[in-house]
């Protein structure tokens, strides 16, 4: 499909349709929508992207969830995208030049509020939903948590209860229930202490009004004072939220472990952000079916009712939500006593306990590196370097086929960061390069097949997640570790990861290799910088043996020249024989 000229320099935007029988939009979808509604932003085209190519009409229930701004929408079928738009999963938007593309739901949503902000500066309101630092949902869903949950947990839970409302009624998913207990945790904002400081004072002019017939003292009404003019003194673009007056001596003197807590207004604390902008068109969804269904079931969600009701009082959120078909309204919850439902057991990457936590801790673990070396050396393991197979070729390029020149071909560049394929893009463009495609996802997000892939100091678990890339698409791999002291257990990995390694090792002593394989900077003693490149070795011996149990033939090697850089260690793995692939796959 060809579009014009004045279209094709604007920012695109892909969004996923359902097919099945009578076309609905994907609870990602939904929110996207809902954030272009709320930003009142012109800066997309958008297009709507059916897998079913046979009907391309659009129902008119459809056209009720598009933001008037949106009614000229283009629906499309999946042949018809974008080469780099066909490589990941939507949402995806791309850039003006049509070799930047954002592929996934946080990263898109952060896009968004991007471009709102560069066409209108003035909207303080959009620029807040990133949060403190403008780090709202910024790390990615394999490492995070957080993230993971209100990105994927939420709308697939919803999503899957959608289905069958009815039988799922009386069982309460366990995403629902983590964001219920998150919001009831005590709040940890930047600099809080004024706010918990006004919070004890308010608490305190409470019992004293209250001394002739004292009521019992509810904290949750201090929260509907205090806190939430906390919170839309900031929407208001206020300094001080309204009412407070600096506290009483007394006050000042109370130390900072004995103040009150903050309670949540919004999910992130205090504040409205992103991540209510990505959870109201769930949780709406998902409230109105239980009223429905299982009306006595709303009892057991106290709090996310309150966080529901809180939400439509940021200016603009009404608006929006009726602006995609999202009527928002109060909950009515029966007064009949509540019924005992069914909660289902938390998934591990769904788990409120601590990350990293050990289940059962070595109590035969003893620290530093030399002891964890020697244990695994009187286990027979040692780091072993392959010789790199051509220290000082240079390739002449002019005398080999042009099949393999690296201007031939798609090459597909993935980085989270960005502002680092912003700069890539830069200097590609400055030598000429034409052949490059650039994407900021999430590596799940990304799902072409292609026949190398190469990571350059992936730090930490990245290089994990490049691996595990690799091996699940078949593809050779030259991977550059870096960082080893951020490697640590999360959503999709576990350390250490081979089974030799795992019958010698516990999760702790592999921490310890991890922290002193980044000693190696060039200013550190040689003998200290030696410790350090072994335990390199030994944790990319881990990795390596790992992959070796999926077919792969992987050495690990060092870079040349070997001063080139501290982090020098290359994981160099081939696949497993087999039959020629078809034609059309991507190399990335």
């Amino acid at each position: 499909m060809k579009h014009s000229v004045a279209e094709q320099q604007r920012s695109c935007l892909y969004l996923e349709v359902c097919s099945h029988e009578e076309p609905h939009l994907p609870m990602h979808t939904s929110i996207v929508l809902f954030l272009l509604s709320y930003c009142e932003t012109k800066s997309f085209k958008v297009f709507l992207v059916r897998s079913d190519s046979r009907n391309k009409s659009c129902s008119e229930s459809l056209k009720a969830q598009f933001p008037g701004s949106l009614s000229g929408s283009e629906l499309l079928t999946p042949e018809h995208l974008p080469r780099l738009v066909r490589s990941c999963r939507l949402p995806a938007s791309v850039d003006e030049s049509g070799r930047l593309c954002r592929a996934g739901l946080a990263v898109v949503l952060r896009n968004i509020i991007t471009r709102t902000i560069e066409a209108d500066p003035c909207r303080n309101d959009v620029q807040a939903l990133l949060g403190f630092k403008k780090t709202c949902l910024k790390a990615c869903a394999e490492v995070s948590k957080w993230t993971r949950l209100c990105e994927l947990g939420i709308p697939s839970a919803v999503e899957e209860h959608l289905l069958n409302p009815t039988n799922q009624a009386q069982q309460l998913p366990p995403a629902i229930l983590t964001l219920e207990q998150r919001l009831a945790e005590p709040v940890k904002v930047h600099n809080d202490d004024k706010i918990r400081r006004q919070k004890l004072q308010e608490q305190r002019r409470m019992e004293e009004n209250s001394q002739e017939k004292p009521p019992e003292l509810d904290s949750s009404q201090v929260s509907e004072g205090l806190e939430l003019r906390a919170a839309l003194a900031k929407l208001a673009v206020d300094s001080v939220p309204a009412g407070a007056t600096r506290e009483n001596s007394e006050i000042r003197k109370v130390k900072t472990t004995d103040l009150p807590e903050l309670e949540h207004v919004f999910a992130e604390g205090l504040y409205f952000t992103l991540t209510d902008v990505v959870l109201l068109p769930c949780i709406h969804h998902y409230l109105c079916s239980i009223q429905a269904h299982a009306a006595d079931t709303l009892h057991h969600l106290p709090r996310l009712l309150r966080w529901y009701s809180r939400v439509q009082e940021v200016p603009g959120v009404l608006r929006g939500a009726k602006d995609c078909g999202l009527l928002l309204s109060q909950v009515q919850v029966p007064s009949s006593s509540p019924p005992r439902v069914s909660q289902q057991k938390h998934p591990d990457d769904l788990q409120p306990a601590e990350e990293n936590q050990e289940a059962t801790p070595d109590c035969h673990f003893v620290g530093g590196p030399r002891p964890t070396m020697t244990k695994l050396k009187e286990n027979g393991i040692e780091a072993v370097f392959s010789p790199h197979p051509r220290p000082a070729w240079t390739l002449p390029w002019e005398s080999l086929p042009a099949a393999i020149n690296p201007t031939e071909g798609i090459i597909i560049l993935i980085e989270n960061k960005e502002e680092s394929l912003v700069r890539a893009q830069r200097r590609s463009t400055e030598l000429g390069l034409k052949n490059i495609g650039f994407l900021q996802a999430n590596l799940d997000y990304f799902t072409a097949s292609f026949q190398i892939g190469v990571a350059l100091h992936a730090c930490g678990i990245a290089t994990d997640m490049v691996l595990e890339h690799c091996i699940q698409a078949g593809a050779a791999f030259v991977i550059s570790p870096c960082c080893y002291g951020f490697i640590q257990n999360a959503v999709k990995f576990t350390f250490p990861k081979s089974k030799r390694f795992q019958e010698t090792l516990s999760s702790k002593e592999h921490m310890i290799l991890c922290r002193f394989a980044d000693q190696t900077a060039v200013q550190l003693p040689a003998e200290r910088r030696l410790i350090g490149k072994h335990c390199m070795g030994l944790v990319d011996l881990d990795r390596a043996w790992a992959a070796e149990t999926h077919g792969y033939s992987v050495q690990v090697m060092t870079m040349e020249p070997e001063s080139c850089s501290p982090k020098n260690n290359m994981l160099v793995g081939s696949p497993p024989q087999r039959t020629a692939e078809p034609a059309g796959h991507m190399d990335a």
